[in-house]
């Protein structure tokens, strides 16, 4: 597979995930926007057809500005990877509205706006791809999460929707659905988890292994080979789907 002549951009492709993609991207010939909101982090990565851009994608300016310049200097962007989020739980009867906002303004507005954005310069292409990065949180409640969990469906929802809206052209919207993936969002989960349930770290990383089917944390990588399953050959009957990467059922 050559995705030579291809521009991707991928949100929160400084680290974790986003990172993973772009990379896989990149060795599959793509030149790859990588956004954050941390140039230097972006920075540190960028390199081998890995371009740095600071975007917020809560800031709808941000994005509209930021796509812009992407486009202006790589071209269309055919494939469009709304990764970035905000992992954090909290109990619904202590979510107030500021900690809803800034779950859903990354999460669920960031991906509207970036997707949106991105829309404006693939529709006047012949192919093109949307993958968002959701959670197995977006096909099931998550205990202690709800904002996290109703922004996540909300994602879903929103792929859902684009597949029908350009249902029979070259563009296809999926949504990958992982489980817990072995990522600095880990890290910060052990220490939420372990104040909330009083355990030990050890113990709090282990509930978020047990979560996963497979009962191992999910490596970054293999989110990024479905990323590039979805961009393949063969990939433009596969369309509307929220696939699950959790080790097994749910």
């Amino acid at each position: 597979m050559t995705l030579n002549g291809k521009h991707a951009l991928v949100t929160g492709g400084g680290t974790g995930i986003g990172l993973a993609i772009a990379r896989a991207l990149a060795t599959a010939g793509a030149q790859v926007t990588i956004t954050g909101r941390r140039l230097e982090v972006l920075e540190s990565v960028a390199g081998n057809s890995l371009h740095a851009l600071a975007m917020d994608v809560s800031d709808e300016g941000s994005v509209i500005e930021g796509v812009a310049a992407a486009v202006s200097a790589r071209g269309p962007v055919q494939i469009c990877i709304p990764n970035a989020g905000i992992a954090e739980g909290r109990a619904l009867h202590k979510t107030d509205a500021e900690f809803w906002r800034k779950i859903m303004s990354t999460n669920l507005d960031g991906a509207f706006f970036t997707i949106r954005e991105c829309l404006g310069s693939m529709r006047q292409t012949d192919w093109g791809r949307v993958i968002a990065i959701s959670s197995i949180a977006g096909l099931k409640g998550l205990k202690g999460a709800a904002a996290y969990s109703a922004s996540k469906h909300g994602m879903i929802g929103l792929i859902r929707a684009l597949s029908e809206d350009y249902l029979g052209q070259p563009l296809t919207f999926n949504a990958i659905c992982p489980g817990y993936v072995d990522t600095d969002i880990i890290t910060r989960n052990v220490t939420s988890i372990k104040e909330r349930a009083g355990v030990s770290d050890e113990a709090a990383r282990a509930m978020m292994v047990e979560a996963n089917r497979h009962k191992r944390l999910i490596e970054p990588d293999e989110v990024a080979q479905a990323v590039l399953w979805l961009c393949g050959p063969g990939s433009q009957s596969i369309n509307g789907q929220a696939i699950e990467i959790a080790g097994g059922q749910f």
